[in-house]
């Protein structure tokens, strides 16, 4: 008998094979947003290594912020993570939303990390 997911594990599971299909070798710029902070990391999935990450809890970051649930807390985080992964040699991604909607914070985020050179 199938095991039972709920509904967004199964988006989850359904970006995820998606994703895999169409990584040709690139790693995972994987986010994860919960109700006071957004954390995001560039996965290697081939390893299973996390190759660079950043939070809104991060300590440079955290000072500036008001809070770390907003549109702008996630472009901060956006800019940050394409800088680091730039440290790491890592110039193309493939953007694992999760199970979240690509809109609001997710969709700041990405639009900040594209600016800041990360491609995908």
């Amino acid at each position: 008998m199938p095991i039972s997911l709920k509904g967004s594990e199964r988006r989850k599971a359904r970006v995820r094979k998606a994703i895999k299909a169409r990584a040709f070798g690139r790693p995972r710029l994987s986010v994860h947003r919960s109700g006071k902070n957004i954390y995001v990391q560039i996965i290697d999935d081939a390893s299973g290594r996390t190759l660079a990450a950043a939070s809104t809890l991060d300590k440079d970051i955290k000072s500036t912020l008001k809070s770390g649930a907003t549109s702008e807390a996630a472009a901060a985080i956006g800019k940050l993570i394409a800088e680091r992964g730039k440290a790491a040699n890592v110039s193309e991604v493939v953007f694992d939303r999760g199970s979240y909607l690509y809109h609001g914070r997710v969709k700041a985020l990405a639009d900040a990390a594209r600016e800041a050179g990360l491609q995908f």
